[in-house]
C-alpha cells in the first residue's frame, strides 16, 4: 500500500511542480479511510492528514504516537470541539465567533485557518463570508488563538477553472492580513489552486482511489 501511495504522492507533486508551486504541502485526506491508510499517507511522505468527522478522528486517532500532525477539515461544530482536543493539531474550518470562543476554552492557543465561503455556496458546508473574514481573524487572535492561514473549498459545479476567482480573492486576503498559509485545492482543481497562490492542497482520492462509504 505504501508504495502505490507514493507512486499517487510523486504524480501529485508533479502535478503541483507543472503548475508552478514549490513548497505546496500535500495534505492527505483520511476521513473514513482506515488507520491502514492514515499509515500509508504519512509513510510514503505526505506532510499531515485532514479529518472531517470528529468521532471518528477520535475513534483513529487518539491512540496514536504521532510524529504527524492531523488537521480538522470539516465543519466544526461546537460541541464537538472538546472530543477533538488532543487529537487535532490545526482546526481548518473555523468560520464564526461561536467556534471561536469555544476553542479559546478548550484548547488554548491552537492553531487555526479561518475558512472562506466560496463564490457558489449553495452546497457549501461551512464557511464565512470573504467581508467577515478580517473581523473573524481579529477575534481569533484577540481570544489567543494562533491564526496561521486562511482556508477554503471550491466551487462544485463548472469545474476547475470555476474556482479561480475565489481563490485568488481568498489569496489576495491572506495578504493584506499577512497570513502565510493559504490552504485550497483538491483532486480535481489543485492546479488553478497553485496557480492561484495555494501553500497546501488537500487530496484524497487522488492518493488512495475511492473513498468508502461512512458506515
Amino acid at each position: 500500500m505504501v508504495e502505490r501511495v507514493a507512486a499517487r504522492l510523486q504524480i501529485i507533486r508533479d502535478r503541483i511542480a507543472a503548475a508552478g508551486g514549490s513548497d505546496v504541502r500535500v495534505l492527505a485526506v483520511t476521513k473514513t479511510f482506515s488507520v491502514d491508510e492514515v499509515l500509508a499517507a504519512i509513510t510514503a511522505g505526505c506532510d499531515g492528514v485532514g479529518e472531517s468527522y470528529a468521532q471518528e478522528a477520535r475513534a483513529k486517532l487518539a491512540a496514536f504516537q504521532r510524529n504527524f500532525e492531523v488537521h480538522f477539515i470539516g465543519q466544526l461544530q461546537s460541541n464537538k470541539i472538546r472530543s477533538l482536543v488532543g487529537v487535532v493539531d490545526v482546526f481548518e474550518s473555523v468560520d464564526r465567533l461561536s467556534v471561536i470562543n469555544e476553542l479559546a476554552k478548550r484548547a488554548p492557543g491552537a492553531q487555526v485557518l479561518v475558512q472562506i465561503l466560496p463564490p457558489d455556496a449553495t452546497n457549501a458546508k461551512g464557511g464565512c463570508a470573504l467581508c467577515d473574514a478580517p473581523a473573524l481573524v481579529d477575534g481569533a487572535r484577540a481570544a489567543g488563538l494562533a491564526v496561521d492561514g486562511l482556508m477554503t473549498v471550491g466551487p462544485t459545479v463548472g469545474g476547475a477553472e470555476a474556482a479561480r476567482e475565489g481563490f485568488r480573492a481568498v489569496r489576495s486576503l491572506a495578504d493584506r492580513l499577512g497570513l502565510a498559509i493559504v490552504s485550497m485545492g483538491m483532486t480535481n482543481d489543485l492546479e488553478v489552486a497553485v496557480q492561484e497562490g495555494s501553500t497546501q492542497v488537500r487530496v484524497g482520492s487522488a492518493l488512495f482511489g475511492d473513498r468508502p462509504r461512512r458506515g
